[in-house]
C-alpha cells in the first residue's frame, strides 16, 4: 500500500501563500486520484481537493475555490497544495489521500492511504 508523507505546514498571516506537498511512494502512484482534506479542531474532516491520475481534472470544495490550487508530478511521486489568500478559517490539519473516488454530490471517499497531516495555523 502506498505510503503518504505530507510537509510544508507552518504558522502564516492571513492572505499569505503557503504550498503544501505530499510525497507517496510506490510505483503506481500514476494510475488513481490524489486528494487533500483537513480537519480543523472539534469539527469533522472535510473535503479540500482532488485531482484525476494525470492531472487533467481538478475539483475543489467551494470554500477554496479560487484560492487554492491542487496539482501533482508524477515523475516524483508528489502531490501539490498551493494555499494563496489564506483566512484563519484554513486553520487545520491537512491530510493527504490516494485513490480517490469521487462518490458524487460534493463527496469523496478514500480507497486508499492517508497521510498522517501537516498542521496549518492562520492567524488574523
Amino acid at each position: 500500500q502506498v505510503q503518504l508523507v505530507e510537509s510544508g505546514g507552518g504558522l502564516v498571516q492571513a492572505g499569505d501563500s503557503l504550498r503544501l506537498s505530499c510525497a507517496a511512494s510506490g510505483r503506481t502512484f500514476s494510475t488513481y486520484g490524489m486528494g487533500w482534506f483537513r480537519q480543523a479542531p472539534g469539527k469533522e474532516r472535510e473535503f479540500v481537493a482532488a485531482i484525476s491520475w494525470s492531472g487533467g481534472n481538478t475539483y475543489y470544495a467551494d470554500s477554496v475555490k479560487g484560492r487554492f490550487t491542487i496539482s501533482r508530478d508524477n515523475a516524483k511521486t508528489t502531490v501539490y497544495l498551493q494555499m494563496n489568500s489564506l483566512k484563519p478559517e484554513d486553520t487545520a490539519v491537512y491530510y493527504c489521500a490516494a485513490d480517490m473516488l469521487n462518490m458524487g454530490g460534493g463527496r469523496w471517499s478514500v480507497q486508499g492511504s492517508w497521510g498522517q497531516g501537516t498542521q496549518v495555523i492562520v492567524s488574523s
